[in-house]
């Protein structure tokens, strides 16, 4: 007789081994996001894939490697979009508020600030992480001859603004922005990242002229 499905577990389901780790590695964040890394378990990370325990320690080996693997998939994703801005020419202020704009999704929808807050909250932060470095080299790279002279530490600098700005925006922003009837008139969280585009702009890329 066929055993019945346990309530709330995924069904068994064949995949390759590229695939196994990617749906391991959605599980993993989702739960990560939700519960924080104290709420992360193996045994049911596995359960919501349809896969037994030890395949998880197969392809990760351990709840901290998983843990690392999640949150460097993470970075790996917003370094991605942050290349990508890059290869198009940074200087336009309407790219870099569009750049901020997926940056600030990734911080507050997609779970990044709480993932990462969490992670650092509970000590369990990772080893072996760049944090904002890489960033800020691919943007002094990408400079146009031409775009003025700015030094590596004012890049940095501006980098980990924005990695700041958005990651406050995105745990308490709400907290810290105060009632909406207080604020300016058009102070608003999109106001905000147009302002802070435009601030970028002028600190990074001094010489260019502003589209529009």
């Amino acid at each position: 007789m066929r055993r019945p499905k346990e309530p709330g577990r995924a069904p068994r389901v064949r995949r390759t081994a590229a695939a196994s780790r990617d749906a391991i590695l959605d599980a993993a964040e989702r739960r990560l996001v939700a519960d924080g890394p104290l709420g992360l378990r193996l045994t049911e990370v596995a359960a919501d894939v349809g896969i037994a325990h030890p395949t998880v320690l197969h392809h990760f080996g351990s709840r901290e490697r998983l843990i690392d693997a999640v949150v460097e998939r993470r970075i790996a994703s917003m370094n991605e979009l942050v290349l990508r801005f890059v290869a198009m020419g940074p200087s336009d202020p309407s790219r870099l508020r569009e750049l901020l704009d997926g940056l600030a999704l990734a911080f507050g929808p997609g779970g990044h600030a709480r993932a990462v807050a969490y992670l650092a909250l509970a000590g369990e932060a990772t080893h072996g992480l760049d944090g904002v470095q890489p960033l800020a080299n691919a943007l002094a790279t990408a400079r146009p001859p031409d775009a003025g002279a700015v030094g590596a530490r004012d890049t940095y600098f501006a980098v980990l603004l924005v990695a700041f700005a958005l990651f406050g925006e995105a745990l308490v922003g709400g907290l810290f922005r105060g009632p909406s009837e207080s604020a300016p008139e058009g102070a608003t969280p999109e106001a905000f990242r147009a302002w802070l585009a435009e601030l970028l702009r002028a600190r990074l890329y001094p010489t260019s002229t502003p589209e529009g």
